[in-house]
């Protein structure tokens, strides 16, 4: 937005110091004025008319005097309101400076303004947390979109390896060619929904509506249970009715993201999986607990990353994306939730959801 260039703060505040004095000056000198005029004018009374009035000689014997005042206060109220000026802004400069290597791009840079608390410290401190915050973002977004750029050329790599063999022998078995193809497109579109979904909860583009999580935790669970039977597992949903306020679809996502990876790493064979929804005061909970194998608790601290798996998630055909938790997070994030991930003492991982409980419940 063009502006027109006006007067510096800086000039704007020398100005209202000088006039503030200028003025501090003149009253004071008016009041000076004023009480010798009326000393005069009570030793006139006194000792009788004068030819010339005592009163009115001393009112101009003082005008000069105070001619010269006035002009010592004009010229020491610029100089230091300008000096006065200067270092009081001095901490804006290296705001302004922060600012400007911020939309230069770098967003590294800090203020670290010293000195006690005030506003400038105040408003520095802010800058820098929204910097580091910022800074953190954008980190984020590049190691995303490198993954995200690197999971899709897997598959796009190896169909283009597949379709240069079946080229160079005629005679290869198409039948396993179109198969081995079809699953490398079916896991690629599998990470483009994923994306999208992603991008879409990130953004919250949703509307929020009443949600019972206990009903979505049952619809996820029926829809899941054959592949829970697939890999032996046991699951088992309970708990109370927890209202919650956001997406219904989104909602299912999560939950049906939480269920599968519980099924999906779990042990090779007996596992079980726990689905139970609780209301706290002012929340609701959404736990899946699952047995597996022991995990460390820097390797749970990991999952929840774009892309992150565990060693043996790689190793299976139930590998998915690498985006469920990533999802599950950005989901409860959107909602206004939290989420915590614990690796139980037995084998297995405890995850938890809580989010804000829909009012009037």
């Amino acid at each position: 937005m063009a502006r027109r260039s006006g007067l510096s703060v800086r000039l704007k505040l020398t100005l209202s110091y000088a006039g503030f004095l200028m003025l501090a000056g003149v009253l004071l000198l008016g009041a000076a004025g004023l009480f010798l005029l009326r000393q005069g004018w009570l030793r006139t009374n006194e000792e009788g008319a004068w030819r010339q009035s005592p009163g009115t000689e001393l009112v101009r014997g003082f005008a000069p005097t105070a001619a010269a005042v006035m002009v010592f206060l004009l010229v020491f109220g610029l100089l230091g309101g300008w000096l006065l000026a200067g270092r009081m802004l001095a901490p804006m400069d290296r705001i302004t400076h922060a600012t400007r290597a911020a939309a230069a791009g770098s967003l590294s840079h800090r203020i670290r303004l010293p000195g006690r608390k005030d506003e400038f410290r105040e408003l520095a401190d802010a800058f820098d947390t929204m910097l580091a915050q910022l800074e953190a973002q954008v980190a984020e977004q590049q190691r995303f979109a490198a993954n995200a750029s690197h999971e899709l050329r897997t598959p796009l790599a190896i169909s283009k390896t597949l379709i240069d063999v079946a080229r160079a022998d005629p005679n290869h078995d198409t039948g396993e060619l179109v198969d081995r193809l079809h699953t490398i497109n079916t896991r690629a579109i599998d990470l483009t929904e994923a994306l999208l979904l992603l991008s879409r909860a990130n953004q919250r583009a949703f509307t929020r509506e009443h949600v019972d999580l206990s009903l979505v935790a049952e619809e996820a669970a029926e829809t899941l249970h054959p592949l829970a039977e697939k890999h032996g597992v046991i699951l088992e949903t309970s708990g109370d009715i927890a209202p919650a306020a956001g997406s219904p679809a989104l909602l299912l996502q999560l939950t049906t993201n939480l269920v599968h990876n519980a099924i999906v790493h779990n042990l090779p064979q007996q596992g079980t999986v726990w689905v139970h929804t609780g209301v706290r005061p002012k929340t609701v909970v959404l736990t899946v607990e699952n047995t597996g194998e022991q995990l460390t608790p820097q390797l749970v601290a990991t999952l929840t990353e774009p892309f992150q798996r565990g060693t043996e998630r790689i190793h299976t055909d139930q590998a998915g994306v690498g985006l469920g938790l990533a999802i599950v997070k950005t989901i409860t994030e959107a909602h206004d939730g939290t989420l915590a991930l614990t690796p139980r003492p037995a084998g297995g991982l405890r995850i938890t959801v809580e989010l804000p409980a829909a009012s009037g419940r």
